[in-house]
């Protein structure tokens, strides 16, 4: 179950960047479920991870090669997370970045392993390293759908943005790709993200563009408010356009920003359109707040309501349950007569209680659709934040009750 079709459009290949997928029956069998990314030498590669105390072994490695070596390989594993695994599943994790640096004859530094999947359980090392020169046999400038499947766990279709720009009469290009339907609510970014580009431009400032996108995008979600152990998200740039970027500030480098938050923003909305059982995708809008942290920490309190969740999956609109929830965020001095509350273009709540305008059908009408905005004003300041959440259904509960069976 998903909101909207999910259509990917067309998709640019980057240079420097060749993708492969195999099925190697890590946890299930007849499912692509092994992805190999290679990135050629030279290109700038920048990070974000989970800020979850219990992060995963390969986060750990990433972190430590990022900082060593210059990266020429992604590996990806789905149906195991290698968390909560200790120092047994850092040694597996170093295992199989040894085995693609073998076949490729690369530093074991210049490999990055990603993993996704059940907490817990030892990472079967030999079925990843056993399948890697089958997965390297499959590496092509094509193979993005293929890739963007491999990486999914309980997404129901694949996640794919791609976008081209002109930039000094060249044209240049962005693709990426993510996954994660649960255990949402990134800290950084999203459960894995990868996205590429064939722009050159220093590690300082990917970073910082990395950091600035995902802001705006993967750490704006919600499904379920729990933080995952293996959050990563990559940002590449291969430099193979022959164009760099070099000042930050200029028109050049201000289009290429706004191509890449969209990319970004495409992926992040993807991810709560598919999320575990949803059939909403639900905008929830704070403005007029004092700072944009007290406006986030109210659109977080009404996303992550059990209550205002429940009530959406019954398109029901219950608006006492989003008034409860921002009288709960913890505002001080909150003057709950000024705040107004719309469902899209319908103003439900004002002066504290029911608008004299609102009228059930009229609310009905706007919890019915599939995409839903919700809209707080707070009435105390000029800041304004965003999320964006999904409903709690039947099917969110069953994914979840069922999910190591």
């Amino acid at each position: 179950m998903a909101v909207g079709k999910g259509e990917i459009g067309k998709i640019h290949a980057v240079a420097g960047v060749r993708l492969g997928a195999i099925e190697s029956n890590i946890r299930y069998e007849n499912r692509l479920d092994l992805v190999l990314i290679e990135i050629a030498a030279q290109s700038t590669v920048a990070g974000v991870f989970t800020q979850n105390a219990f992060c995963a072994a390969p986060v750990n490695i990433c972190k430590e090669h990022l900082q060593e070596a210059s990266s020429r390989y992604f590996l990806i594993n789905t149906g195991n997370a290698n968390a909560g695994t200790g120092q047994p599943g850092a040694l597996a994790a170093l295992d199989c970045c040894q085995a693609v640096a073998d076949l490729c004859q690369v530093s074991s530094k210049e490999v990055l392993p990603f993993s996704t999947g059940v907490i817990g359980e030892a990472l079967p090392k030999e079925k990843i390293i056993s399948a890697v020169p089958r997965v390297f046999e499959s590496l092509s400038e094509m193979n993005w759908l293929k890739a963007a499947q491999g990486i999914l766990t309980t997404d129901t279709r694949p996640k794919i943005a791609s976008t081209q720009i002109e930039i000094a009469g060249t044209t240049i290009n962005i693709t990426g790709m993510a996954k994660g339907s649960g255990m949402i609510k990134p800290n950084m970014a999203t459960m894995l993200g990868f996205v590429f580009t064939d722009i050159e431009i220093d590690k300082p400032r990917l970073s910082e563009l990395l950091s600035d996108s995902v802001a705006q995008s993967f750490n704006r979600l919600t499904v379920d408010g729990d933080t995952s152990t293996n959050d990563s998200c990559m940002l590449v740039a291969t430099g193979k356009s022959g164009v760099k970027i070099d000042d930050a500030s200029n028109e050049e480098a201000n289009a290429f920003r706004e191509a890449l938050n969209s990319i970004f923003l495409e992926l992040a909305t993807g991810l709560i359109k598919d999320a575990e059982g949803a059939t909403k995708f639900i905008t929830i809008k704070v403005n007029q707040g004092v700072s944009f942290e007290e406006c986030l920490l109210v659109a977080y309190t009404v996303a992550e309501s059990p209550l205002v969740k429940t009530a959406f999956f019954a398109s029901d609109p219950n608006w006492g349950r989003i008034l409860a929830a921002v009288g709960r965020a913890g505002i001080e001095n909150l003057n709950v007569e000024a705040i107004t509350i719309d469902l899209g273009d319908v103003r439900v709540v004002s002066q504290g209680a029911v608008d004299a305008s609102y009228t059930e059908s009229s609310g009905q009408t706007e919890m019915d659709k599939d995409e839903i905005l919700v809209e707080i004003n707070l009435a105390r300041g000029d800041a304004t934040a965003s999320v964006f959440t999904s409903d709690l259904s039947h099917d969110y509960v069953r994914i979840n009750a069922d999910y190591r069976s």
